[in-house]
C-alpha cells in the first residue's frame, strides 16, 4: 500500500545479543516511529545502563502483516523466555499478539485492544507524524487489525501501565482486557502517559534485566 516502502526495519539499537540476555524490543503506535519520546527515553535509559545492545525498536509500516513481520525479525533467533515486548497504544496492541503468538512477556502502555474498531474514524489520508511519509488508511489494514486479534490472553504475561486521563482510550477497557496482569494505574496524565519515565526501573526490571 502507498507509504509503507518508506518504512525499513531499522532499529534503534541493533546488536548481535548474548545467548541468555533478554532483548527488549520496543513497537511504537500508529502513525509514529523510533523517535518518539518513549522510544529514545527507553533506548536512552538501556545505555545507561550499559544494556543498550539489547534494545530495539523496529519502524513499524501502516500495515499489520508487515509490522509483525518486522517486528519478529529484530528477535530472530531469541528464545522466546529472553524476549520481552514493550509496545504502546497500537504497539500494545502488537505486543499483545506476539507476546501470545511467542509465549513471551510484555509491557502495555495504554495498549489499543480493537484497533481494527478504533481506528475506523481514521480511514483515508494519513501522515506519520516523525517521518512525515503519507498513505492512505483504508479498510484493508482493519482487516489486518482483526486478524491479529487474540481471543484469550494469559494475563501473567503483562505488566499494564495506563493512566486515567487517557483522551483516546478509555483505560478501563484494558484493565478488564488485562484483568489478573501486574497493573499500574496513574491518575490524571494522558495517553502518551506523561509518567513513563517513572516506570523504567520497573519495566527493566519486568523484562528480567535488572534485580
Amino acid at each position: 500500500m502507498a507509504g509503507s516502502a518508506a518504512f525499513t526495519a531499522s532499529c534503534c539499537k541493533v546488536s548481535q545479543p548474548a545467548a541468555n540476555a533478554t532483548m527488549l524490543v520496543y513497537l511504537h503506535g500508529f502513525n509514529s516511529s523510533p523517535l518518539s519520546h518513549k522510544a529514545k527515553v527507553l533506548g536512552d535509559y538501556m545505555n545507561s545502563l550499559g544494556i543498550g545492545r539489547l534494545y530495539h525498536c523496529p519502524a513499524l509500516p501502516p500495515e499489520a502483516a508487515r509490522a509483525i513481520e518486522l517486528a519478529e525479525a529484530s528477535i530472530k533467533g531469541t528464545p522466546p523466555s529472553r524476549i520481552c515486548w514493550v509496545g504502546s497504544s497500537l504497539g500494545g496492541f502488537y505486543a499483545t499478539y506476539l507476546a501470545e503468538r511467542h509465549g513471551s512477556r510484555a509491557v502495555l502502555i495504554n495498549p489499543a485492544i480493537d484497533p481494527h474498531v478504533g481506528l475506523k474514524a481514521y480511514l483515508g489520508p494519513q501522515r506519520n507524524l516523525h517521518t512525515g511519509e503519507p498513505y492512505v488508511l483504508a479498510p484493508d489494514h482493519l482487516e489486518g487489525w482483526r486478524q491479529l486479534y487474540m481471543g484469550t490472553i494469559d494475563p501473567r504475561r503483562y505488566l499494564l501501565l495506563v493512566e486515567t486521563g487517557d483522551e483516546v482510550l478509555d483505560y478501563r477497557r484494558a484493565l478488564d482486557r488485562y484483568a489478573g496482569a501486574e497493573q499500574v494505574v496513574i491518575p490524571g496524565g494522558d495517553h502518551s502517559l506523561q509518567s513513563f519515565a517513572e516506570h523504567l526501573s520497573r519495566i527493566v526490571r519486568f523484562a528480567g534485566l535488572q534485580a
